[in-house]
């Protein structure tokens, strides 16, 4: 999309699945009715949008013809590293996943190896799909910080030996073929929930990640924040880092759990997790007692970064959230409602995201669609 102004309609559209008619189109942008109808006969030659339906005014005059996006007209693929399991997802340009795939990330410490997998993955979700692979504008990669997205490395993250900085957009763009993004998973989950998700219709709005790790995802004014080296997000600082193994180690030593919970890694980890939820949500002592201090934590934290941003929405997600949201909410919603930090100038929202477990997944393929099709101008091209 190198034209800005077809962007800028094209979000538009997409932004109303219901469909919008030219004239909506020129008060929506600001764009005059000559360019809206340039843009839009373009938009219908690409394959990109079609005429569907349409609207009566009720003044009597011409009724005007509704344009929508074309879901099937472009398709974007997103692959998300977490040190316990790797999905892969494509997503057509409504967001709408219409392949996806998971898999045990392989134990050890061979990058090398594993990218080899992921990009045969890749190809086979793409390849299996019934996608025609010329429709699909790119992959995005959402993987544990920190990274260094200038150069596409994965930077030593925990949880993951052996992956000092790896160049993991390199390697799978040389495999696959496709244009390549590289992103945290915290911030690719924003993202996803900012295009289709909890948050589509605020401009300012957090998201806690939660993961084998943890994480804080901002958008401010519409603007996803990647900080100076695209590594924002890191809540260590607010005293609401909370890890899958921090979590169940805490529970063993407080013996909500026995030793037999013992994680000697990231997806044994994720096991006791799953116990520790359910003994919690049963109302089991000491289960509770361990998830209630956590969340107090996470409260504290979200607390603090929803004032300092201003955000009127907070959204929580990530692999490990739907086991945790009952428990946790119950927590964190009250604290947020009663914080003397949190003003009342406006609501606050407080909700689980929309687009599923595989937020991040989405959130990478979310990255090629946003980089492609977004009406931001710092934003239109891929690596």
């Amino acid at each position: 999309m190198g034209d800005i102004n077809e962007s800028v309609v094209l979000d538009a559209i997409r932004r109303h699945p219901q469909g919008m008619s030219r004239v909506e189109l020129a008060h929506a942008t600001g764009l005059s009715a000559q360019t809206v109808s340039n843009i839009c006969r373009r938009l219908i030659d690409q394959g990109l949008a079609r005429e569907s339906g349409k609207q009566f005014t009720g003044t009597g005059g011409k009724p005007r013809t509704l344009l929508r996006v074309v879901p099937g007209a472009r398709y974007a693929l997103g692959v998300h590293l977490d040190p316990a399991v790797l999905t892969y997802v494509l997503l057509d340009l409504l967001g709408t996943v219409v392949a996806q795939h998971s898999e045990p990330t392989p134990l050890g410490t061979d990058a090398e190896r594993v990218t080899d997998g992921m990009a045969a993955s890749i190809r086979a979700l793409a390849e299996g799909s019934g996608v025609d692979t010329d429709r699909i504008l790119g992959l995005g990669i959402a993987a544990p910080g920190p990274l260094d997205p200038d150069h596409g490395l994965v930077v030593d993250p925990p949880e993951l030996p052996g992956w000092g900085s790896v160049p993991l957009r390199a390697r799978l763009a040389a495999a696959t073929g496709f244009p390549t993004l590289l992103d945290k998973d915290v911030i690719a989950a924003a993202v996803a929930e900012r295009w289709m998700g909890a948050a589509a219709d605020t401009r300012n709005f957090l998201f806690f990640y939660l993961g084998t790790g943890s994480g804080m995802g901002l958008v401010v004014d519409d603007t996803v924040l990647r900080g100076a080296s695209g590594n924002a997000g890191e809540v260590g600082g607010l005293g609401a880092a909370c890890s899958t193994r921090a979590l169940v180690d805490e529970a063993i030593q407080m013996g909500a759990l026995g030793h037999e919970f013992t994680p000697t890694g990231p997806q044994d980890a994720r096991l006791g997790l799953d116990e520790l939820a359910r003994r919690a949500r049963a109302g089991e002592q000491p289960a509770t007692g361990v998830v209630q201090r956590w969340a107090i934590r996470i409260g504290r934290g979200i607390c603090a970064a929803a004032t300092l941003f201003d955000a009127d929405t907070i959204v929580f997600g990530g692999p490990l959230w739907p086991q945790m949201a009952e428990p946790f909410l119950a927590v964190i919603e009250p604290m947020v409602a009663s914080s003397p930090f949190v003003k009342a100038v406006h609501p606050t929202t407080v909700t689980s995201t929309r687009v599923g477990e595989h937020v991040a997944a989405v959130g990478a393929a979310c990255l090629v669609l946003d980089r492609t099709l977004s009406a931001q101008p710092g934003s239109l091209l891929l690596h």
